[in-house]
């Protein structure tokens, strides 16, 4: 058996699950690819496995700084951190951090781990408290990430900011994802559908040999699987909720 490892073979793949080589399967190609399109973005949305956490450099612009706002990709489906703009963490000699270890690592074979810890979560704590973090959104559908700070005198232009993103697994480089059991059975699923729906419109219309279409009962299996199918995702393959308490 093939395995799928494209959207081309993916389809020839689910047209085979419905019998393809034995009988016709009605549906057209830009059917076909429609209903690929449904299962990919249904999956991209809800599986865990369709989505990976990475981070995102991005150079400031002179438009970046005008426009108040990040342009991003559109295989981003969320923003979890920007890390801060402005650090206490810097190599200049009059930084806090810097003096710190100056003065107690000069020796790593004398030094308590314990009170470093607990003095540079002590700093962290006070600088979030101080400063803070500058708070940002981001809107999916317009692919922005707004950062609300001082665009004229917090960053400049040719700097660096580091994101932290949930970005899409694009199939065409991972092609394994075209292989997913369940992505295979929710587009087979999709595809009977359509196929269905198609037939329906002739439902009673009898062929030579007293054979006659019966489009409503594909349709009707087909939307039971979908169903059981989307059921399974939110059991078996959806991550829970974050929860925001306080």
């Amino acid at each position: 058996m093939a395995v799928p490892n494209s959207r081309a073979t993916l389809i020839s793949y689910c047209k085979r699950k419905l019998g393809d080589g034995v009988i016709d399967i009605n549906i057209s190609t830009d059917q076909a690819d429609d209903s690929i399109d449904d299962a990919l973005q249904y999956y991209q949305d809800y599986h865990y496995d369709a989505i990976t956490r990475s981070y995102l450099k991005h150079q400031v612009t002179a438009d970046d700084k005008t426009n108040k706002y990040i342009p991003v990709g559109t295989s981003i489906t969320g923003v979890s951190n920007v890390f801060p703009i402005e650090s206490n963490s810097g190599v200049n000699m009059f930084d806090l951090r810097y003096q710190l270890r100056l003065n107690d690592l000069y020796d790593f074979t004398d030094v308590q781990m314990m009170h470093y810890t607990m003095v540079s979560g002590h700093m962290e704590t006070i600088d979030n408290l101080m400063v803070g973090h500058h708070p940002f959104q981001f809107s999916r559908h317009e692919d922005r990430l707004y950062i609300y700070m001082d665009w004229t005198n917090d960053v400049a232009v040719d700097e660096y900011l580091v994101i932290e993103v949930h970005e899409i697994l694009d199939p065409d480089t991972y092609t394994s994802v075209y292989n997913d059991r369940w992505l295979k059975r929710y587009s087979t699923a999709l595809m009977k559908k359509q196929w269905g729906t198609n037939l329906s419109k002739f439902e009673g219309l009898q062929l030579p040999g007293g054979i006659t279409y019966s489009g409503a009962t594909l349709l009707q299996e087909a939307t039971t699987e979908i169903e059981t199918l989307e059921t399974q995702m939110q059991m078996n393959y959806e991550e829970m909720p974050h929860m925001l308490i306080g």
